[in-house]
């Protein structure tokens, strides 16, 4: 079976999108009608931008979302999934591709997390650390014994845990984690603590835009975070959508359960290879290749 997964935050890159806006004309009218709806041209940053205004994350979602999105467009008759599955971000892009949203009301969507995750940030000082070559009982045993806030965030691929929360914590965690043998723990350069309790006000704020958006029945299953399972009903959709703000993306486990459900091809839809990566990681008796026009 078919399965397309669509990246998160962090795979941008200068210039993304421009070749599709060069080389369709579908392209082109999506893009313009995304300026419309953001109410600036997100254009003239994906396509001329510097890494530095790409990073901010009223942008990055939304540029990561199109590039995605539109490329799944573009690709037609030949877009044709029977599974779907996005990393954080990349669930809202998974959920258009698969008839859940709308391209504006995804698009909507995306826009108004990135702010509420942007503003969740700005309360309190936190930040999130990538620890390697640990397995994911030790990692997640530790953050429970640190003072503070520090959680398990994101289960990359085996040996690849991303942890989450306020900053004293997390660096107290890395340097016990480091003494409990992990081949590196590293804190990020991202501006707050996804995935984690600290996302709450955003949680909250994108609880009621989601409420108030239409949500159709896929026409595949989509492989949601949360549960790391195939979801169909619209309303589970929603609900597990609103938790994932502050809940762990349960990447590994996504993957696997697709694997056990059939998928034996992932096409990963968007800029960037980094869900390749991970796949090669997770499982490699799967094939995993990038999306191209």
């Amino acid at each position: 079976m078919k399965a397309y997964i669509f990246p998160g935050q962090g795979a941008q890159f200068t210039g993304m999108g421009l070749d599709l806006y060069e080389n369709s004309s579908l392209a082109q009218e999506y893009f313009e009608k995304a300026n419309d709806i953001l109410g600036f041209s997100i254009t003239d940053v994906m396509f001329e931008g510097s890494a530095e205004e790409l990073k901010q994350t009223k942008v990055t979602q939304p540029a990561i979302f199109l590039h995605s999105v539109i490329l799944a467009k573009v690709l037609g008759d030949d877009f044709k999934p029977e599974m779907v599955a996005g990393h954080s971000l990349g669930e809202l892009s998974a959920l258009v591709a698969n008839g859940v949203l709308s391209f504006e009301d995804g698009l909507q969507l995306v826009s108004k997390r990135a702010l509420a995750m942007q503003k969740a940030c700005e309360i309190k000082p936190s930040t999130m650390a990538a620890v390697l070559g640990l397995e994911d009982d030790i990692v997640e045993n530790t953050c429970a014994e640190i003072d503070g806030v520090v959680v398990a965030a994101n289960y990359n691929c085996p040996g690849q845990l991303v942890i989450s929360g306020e900053v004293e914590a997390v660096e107290k965690a890395c340097e016990v984690l480091t003494e409990k043998g992990a081949k590196r723990a590293l804190v990020l350069p991202v501006g707050g603590a996804f995935h984690s309790p600290l996302m709450e006000p955003a949680r909250e704020e994108l609880a009621a835009a989601i409420e108030n958006t239409k949500f159709n029945t896929p026409i595949c299953p989509v492989y949601q975070n949360v549960v790391a399972k195939a979801v169909t009903n619209p309303e589970e959709i929603k609900e597990n959508l609103i938790a994932q703000l502050t809940a762990p993306v349960k990447w590994t486990q996504c993957v696997q359960a697709m694997i056990a459900d059939g998928g034996t091809e992932f096409i990963e839809v968007g800029p960037g290879k980094v869900l390749q990566g991970l796949m090669r990681k997770i499982d490699r008796s799967v094939t995993a290749s990038g999306a191209s026009l």
